[in-house]
């Protein structure tokens, strides 16, 4: 006798026993936890922002979700959307990577793996940028160094701080050279960025890596990351058979790179938008600053007096 016989006889012995059928449970109704397996209710989640109500882990959200919590409702507005990628190496794997572009713009509904754009955290005006993990594992091809560079041009132009939410595999190896070209393209537009004195903060999340991590993930005024977030260069078997030595068993984690100076913050998700509008605050020009630099520069110290506030004298101007 089969086990699902036994019960099924089991249910008929038993007097006064009634059947009652079993209830469906609606796709994405509930969620499990990937770290300790609790079930939450999907709704309870999201208002979260997807952190375990249990143990806090931080489950994956994607460029929408994202921007969803960090832009003030109806301020998004979207730059350099219609950029998409060609394929100019004619690159073929298992499949043309042409095919593969149509097929993941199909799967997300996003053009590549970045969306770019501007809007308000807390009432103050800023650039984002996303990375899309789920496209192509977020990697940076042309089209994602192009919008990026786009966008921190703008915020240069219009002297707003740029925000960049890393997540990303790396570089994109279908495009070859191209795409390794991109992170020093992103990188020049930050310097310049940078010389105007303007704030950029990069934001890593699970995970950052690869030429990313090489590049403009790690340019910022004030870098940011997740909890537990796998921050890395290249994977860690590689590095041990490089160095011959064991790693650390949390090596490639932000709390890793933050106790060994690679990150100035670990900000859990639920705190990241009230963290970034404090940071931004505190960056914002000074009205009292712009009169002592403008005055920095027609001061003559032959004249015998100084040109400057008095309230420029409590600190060091920077050249």
């Amino acid at each position: 006798m089969s086990l699902f016989d036994w019960f099924a006889n089991r249910r008929k012995s038993v007097p006064n026993s009634q059947e009652r059928p079993e209830r469906e449970i609606a796709d994405g109704l509930w969620h499990k936890c990937e770290a300790c397996g609790a079930l939450s209710y999907t709704k309870d989640l999201r208002a979260n922002q997807m952190v375990c109500l249990e143990c806090g882990h931080h489950i994956r959200v994607y460029s929408d979700e994202r921007i969803e919590q960090l832009i003030d409702a109806n301020t998004w507005i979207p730059l350099n959307e219609g950029l998409h990628a060609t394929d100019p190496l004619k690159f073929r794997d298992r499949k043309k990577y042409s095919d593969r572009l149509r097929e993941f713009q199909e799967k997300t509904g996003h053009l590549d793996a970045v969306e770019t754009g501007t809007g308000q955290i807390e009432g103050l005006p800023v650039v984002l940028g996303v990375m899309e993990f789920q496209f192509i594992g977020g990697s940076m091809g042309s089209v994602v160094g192009e919008k990026l560079t786009r966008s921190i041009e703008y915020a240069t132009r219009e002297r707003l701080p740029a925000i960049v939410v890393c997540a990303s595999g790396g570089a994109r190896m279908q495009e070859g050279m191209l795409s390794l070209m991109q992170m020093a393209k992103v990188s020049g537009a930050l310097e310049r960025h940078r010389e105007a004195r303007l704030l950029y903060i990069p934001i890593l999340t699970h995970p950052t890596t690869g030429g990313v991590t090489a590049s403009f993930a790690m340019l910022g005024d004030i870098i940011i990351a997740e909890p537990k977030a796998t921050i890395a260069f290249t994977g860690g078997r590689v590095i041990e058979q490089t160095l011959r030595e064991k790693l650390p068993d949390n090596f490639q984690t932000s709390e890793y790179s933050f106790a060994h100076g690679f990150v100035d913050l670990i900000v859990p998700r639920t705190q990241l938008k009230k963290t970034l509008a404090q940071l931004i605050r505190l960056h914002q020009p000074q009205p009292f600053l712009a009169e002592a630099e403008s005055k920095l520069e027609h001061f003559d110290p032959g004249d015998g007096h100084s040109a400057l506030p008095p309230q420029a004298h409590a600190f060091k101007l920077s050249p």
